[in-house]
């Protein structure tokens, strides 16, 4: 290190190259192995706090690098999410992946990405932690410069990045989509408006205040203001648009403002330092954070998997509210309550029994693949939505709905819980609450499969299956069977991706407006005249997301084999509901005498396959509603420890209802 520290000290020497060497010598061997560059930074402080020509040298380096080059792109782009298409995005980071871009040699930007040029180094970078940097710009001594009555060039790079990203909240505060939602934009001042003409008056005053206290009227309060009254109005938007449907562009734009507005805010902290202390000092915790994080986001730039994981987090978002609210009717709070939903599963049990039925009369048919599958296909998906219009529950759809009415109850806000007391005893209800629907579904599913295969035996005088059907679909639900549980679990994320379909058609109908827009058409309401309409309209208007998501998830359901058999792929679903009719009908046709082997591991695989139906379709639910929602990993921890607690302490809440109800 210090032969590099020596070169930059030389006249006409290459700075960029060789603080790409210097950081060269910083990085770790291993980008994860933070001792080593903490090591390495400590050293390197040493040298320049024992070796004032050296510092010198690369104080007079960086000095160097922030004057001659351009600092906007770097502010103002980097760690900000592009104004462009998901496609377009994808295919530019693509591309620049195979085929690197031209670094522009007047840019900070490219600098930054010589030195920082390894996507590891982010780690190492941000390991260290923010305060080892500043300890790196303490070492070199700013404050040994002399000082100076002119606006240094890198402020005024930071002014000229202030009036862009202004510039830009203006200009979003003012898109259709927010108007469409916030109408007080239009008709008041907008605070994204008037943020732009305060920054305005901000950066004319700062010159003629460097170096001494501002005045009143030339600090930045009344921009914070500004800034935390843009955050309300999109926090507001947010919220409306969880009622009344949102898009991904709108669910994108409000994350790149917010981006925009804490940009803002990080230079403003800069600036407010540095106008404080005009030789640094103060500055440099805000500088390292704004570095860490500028390193980060450069290592990530072409980075395809965060770019994806930030597009579906973007969808999740637009979805999970809508699916939270549905959700919660299937969270039971009172004694009231749990027996109601007891008896709406006992309802989806009586339903499923047919549909049990159905399916092996079907198999009977040996259609040929492609109608068989259509028919399967029609047979779930239209019998889950009978279930639905009978008002009627399917245990195995309430994960998906359940999962993200318990993230709803988080804080966006640093990934932080708002009340983990509170958590664990809405996660507690969940849990009882869909126990109970699946004992409301197997309860009935069983015994009533059970009587429609005796019934056929004692009509026709045969058995609805044979022996040997009845016996492969015992074998069939036993965990010791080979695919059983793995079925299961496919099950289980058909159940996920129905749910969250489910909660896109819910924020579709919203945000068309479909109930308004049925109630335009002339033909119907003269045909079934306009107090039918109005309550069809309504009930679309409602429930789209419940009837598309349960026939999709028919559809899932019934289409699996068939995907497996065109690719070459031993699939298949099991799903509790219909194992346990299954169990039913093979119990009767093998007149009531199974193998007591079997039979045991047939009733132990339907308890078994409930459990990986939920359990998979649950974690994944929770799993994208909790990140959609930026929870960090540290709060999962946290909920998981007080939800075992919980269950150590009061186990009874997590399987019966309270004994007096509220």
């Amino acid at each position: 290190m210090e032969e590099i520290l020596n070169r930059l000290a030389l006249p006409g020497s290459d700075l960029p190259s060789l603080l790409a060497e210097l950081v060269a010598q910083l990085r770790p061997g291993d980008a994860s192995d933070f001792e080593s560059a903490r090591r390495n930074l400590q050293a390197l402080c040493h040298i320049l706090s024992t070796h004032p020509g050296l510092r010198s040298a690369l104080r007079n380096g960086l000095t160097t690098l922030a004057q001659s080059y351009r600092h906007s792109e770097l502010y103002t782009a980097t760690g900000i999410l592009p104004n462009s298409s998901f496609i377009a995005e994808a295919l530019h980071r693509v591309g620049h992946t195979l085929l690197p871009e031209v670094l522009d040699p007047d840019l900070l930007r490219s600098v930054l990405r010589r030195a920082f040029d390894r996507p590891g180094d982010r780690r190492w970078v941000s390991g260290v932690g923010e305060q080892a940097w500043v300890e790196v710009l303490e070492a070199i001594h700013f404050d040994e410069e002399q000082p100076t009555t002119r606006l240094p060039t890198s402020v005024m790079e930071i002014l000229r990045s202030l009036r862009i990203l202004s510039h830009w909240v203006a200009a979003c505060g003012m898109e259709p989509e927010l108007l469409r939602l916030e109408r007080s934009l239009e008709t008041h001042d907008s605070p994204f408006a008037a943020q732009s003409r305060e920054m305005d008056d901000y950066i004319a005053a700062f010159p003629e205040n460097w170096g001494q206290p501002p005045a009143i009227d030339a600090d930045d309060r009344h921009l914070r203001v500004l800034f935390d009254q843009c955050q309300d109005v999109i926090e507001k938007v947010r919220r409306n648009a969880a009622r009344n449907g949102t898009s991904v562009r709108l669910t994108y734009h409000l994350r790149r403002v917010r981006q925009l507005l804490r940009r803002c805010a990080q230079l403003l902290d800069i600036l407010a330092a540095l106008q404080a202390d005009p030789k640094g000092g103060a500055a440099y915790p805000a500088i390292a954070a704004l570095f860490v994080q500028l390193v980060r986001e450069e290592c990530l730039r072409n980075n395809l998997p965060r770019h994806w994981r930030q597009s579906i987090e973007l969808i999740a978002i637009r979805v999970t509210d809508h699916t939270s609210h549905h959700g919660e009717h299937y969270i039971t709070e009172t004694r009231a309550e749990y027996w109601q939903l007891c008896r709406s599963a006992m309802i989806g049990g009586f339903v499923i029994a047919f549909m049990a039925c159905l399916k092996i009369l079907l198999a009977k048919a040996q259609m040929p693949p492609l109608p068989g599958a259509i028919c399967y296909c029609l047979n779930y998906g239209l019998g889950f939505c009978l279930i639905h219009i009978l008002h009627g529950t399917v245990a195995t759809k309430q994960p998906a709905m359940t999962a993200n009415a318990i993230a709803a109850s988080i804080s966006e806000a640093g990934g932080k819980l708002r009340d983990i007391g509170a958590l664990t005893t809405l996660i507690a209800r969940t849990c009882r609450s869909q126990i109970v629907a699946i004992l409301g579904n197997v309860g009935v599913a069983i015994p009533l499969a059970a009587l429609i295969a005796l019934a056929i035996f004692v009509i026709s005088g045969e058995h609805f299956t044979s022996e040997e059907k009845s016996l492969h679909l015992l074998a069939e639900q036993s965990p010791l069977h080979s695919g059983a549980l793995v079925y299961a679990a496919i099950a289980g994320i058909c159940l996920f991706i129905a749910g969250l379909l489910s909660g896109y058609y819910d924020n579709y109908a919203a945000y068309n407006r479909i109930a308004e827009r049925i109630l335009q058409l002339h033909w119907p309401r003269r045909l079934f005249g306009e107090a039918r309409m109005r309550r069809v309209a309504a009930y679309l208007g409602d429930n789209l997301g419940a009837l598309a998501g349960n026939l999709l998830f028919g559809f899932l359901l019934g289409g699996t084999t068939l995907f497996g058999q065109l690719f070459g792929l031993p699939i298949d679903i099991r799903h509790v509901a219909f194992s346990s009719a299954f169990v039913g009908i093979a119990f009767v046709d093998l007149d009531c005498s199974p193998d007591v082997s079997l039979f045991i591991g047939a009733v132990v695989g339907v308890a078994a396959i409930g459990f990986m139906n939920l359990a998979v379709s649950f974690a994944l639910a929770l799993s994208v509603a909790l990140r959609a929602r930026q929870v960090a990993e540290a709060a999962w921890r946290n909920l998981a420890r007080a939800v075992l607690a919980h269950l150590v302490r009061q186990p009874r809440d997590f399987f019966l209802p309270p004994r007096r109800s509220d």
